[in-house]
């Protein structure tokens, strides 16, 4: 007879020393992350079995809830288990997406690192991958052409003497909604930039512990190396807070910046009027008393001209006044923005019934009970184009975002 073909499984069963035994030993242990998982998903388990969100019935209920109540309160805990959250227990989460060069940067090991032994790809005149820009970033930048770049070149020279000659500084950027506004002037990794408009909207998210409210929206802004990119407002912030930092206006920025185009005065412009600020000297009681008490109105012409007769005049409540603050207005109608910030501070009109002379009663609407600070921020928000998600509450004297 033929001896017998010895198959593989014969092979690894002819072992007699036992040279062959394995057991692969697993780890129990498991890392913070994979602990903070499973308990969110007991939570999860527990809303897909009773259809609601743990109370304090029990308990084990109790804890639950416990738990959501802080994961909800914890940013870093949220970005982790936002992609478990199959009922949208932590709400609206922003989760930045890592680039390319996040990635290649990521390299605690440095097995990426290849300088000492491949010098034939050393480049001395290319920026390293730690020098350069965000791609998500650069990566939206579009080039201007030469002749419809003129126009922004000329605004970032006046901006450049301005910072040379005092008139403008260069501070850190914090507060995106407060400091990120159209027409205004930015850094970012050492470029200036315009940020030329905005088509920004309220958005709001649903959440178990309440409803948040931001606005969002596509920008276009323009860089002084001739590019310009469309990123979202509160990306382009972000940035800035990173790598960059707020160029701060002129002090007659605001006199020169109720107008249509880039933001610079030029010999074809009309000035079409002055918006004005007023306080009123009079010295009846029910009027002195009356703390932030404001005249806000259109002049076509002179200021002072237009108020030279002023306590012979019920609009200007029969009494002299100061002259708080004006703004020249260009290429738009001066009357209209005065209506605009009629309408804005409506609620904090003056309400009062005053007598002439001759007995006759005066109910003047051009004044408004309400602090300077809030009259220029409208201001800056009508420039801005915000003005639509704005309102005003007198009850805490101030502009806040509509509800």
């Amino acid at each position: 007879m033929g001896k017998k073909k010895l198959t593989i499984d014969d092979i690894f069963d002819d072992d007699d020393f036992g040279l062959l035994d394995s057991n692969v030993k697993t780890s129990t242990v498991k890392t913070d992350e994979q602990r903070l998982i499973e308990s969110f998903e007991e939570i999860n388990i527990f809303i897909d079995k009773n259809g609601r969100e743990p109370g304090k019935s029990s308990m084990s209920e109790y804890g639950l809830q416990a738990k959501l109540k802080n994961f909800r309160e914890n940013e870093v805990q949220k970005k982790i288990l936002k992609p478990y959250d199959k009922h949208n227990l932590l709400g609206y989460v922003e989760i930045e997406k890592k680039s390319i060069d996040d990635i290649l940067n990521d390299d605690e090991l440095g097995l990426l690192d290849a300088e000492n032994d491949l010098d034939i790809f050393k480049f001395n005149h290319t920026p390293k991958i730690e020098d350069r820009q965000e791609t998500d970033f650069v990566a939206q930048r579009k080039p201007i052409k030469e002749k419809d770049f003129d126009k922004y070149e000329k605004m970032f020279l006046q901006v450049h003497r301005e910072i040379k000659d005092g008139k403008r500084k260069i501070k850190p950027f914090t507060n995106i909604e407060k400091n990120l506004h159209v027409g205004d002037f930015y850094l970012m990794n050492g470029i200036m930039l315009y940020l030329e408009s905005a088509n920004l909207k309220k958005e709001e998210w649903e959440q178990k512990s309440g409803n948040r409210i931001r606005v969002e929206g596509r920008t276009r802004t323009v860089f002084e190396n001739g590019t310009y990119s469309n990123m979202l407002y509160r990306s382009l912030g972000k940035q800035i807070q990173k790598e960059g930092k707020l160029i701060t206006n002129t002090k007659d920025k605001i006199e020169e910046d109720l107008f249509v185009n880039s933001g610079l005065v030029k010999e074809e412009d009309v000035q079409s009027g002055w918006i004005y600020v007023l306080k009123s000297k009079s010295s009846r009681k029910e009027i002195a008393g009356i703390q932030n008490l404001y005249k806000i109105g259109f002049a076509s012409e002179s200021v002072d001209l237009r108020i030279k007769n002023a306590k012979k005049e019920a609009t200007y409540l029969y009494a002299d006044v100061q002259k708080f603050a004006t703004y020249k207005v260009y290429n738009r109608n001066a009357d209209k923005l005065e209506a605009l910030l009629h309408r804005f501070f409506a609620k904090a009109c003056l309400d009062i019934d005053l007598f002439n002379d001759k007995g006759q009663r005066l109910n003047p609407r051009e004044w408004f009970v309400v602090p300077f600070e809030a009259i220029e921020q409208a201001i800056q928000l009508i420039l801005n184009e915000n003005i639509i998600h704005y309102e005003y509450d007198p009850s805490q004297e101030k502009v806040i975002l509509k509800g």
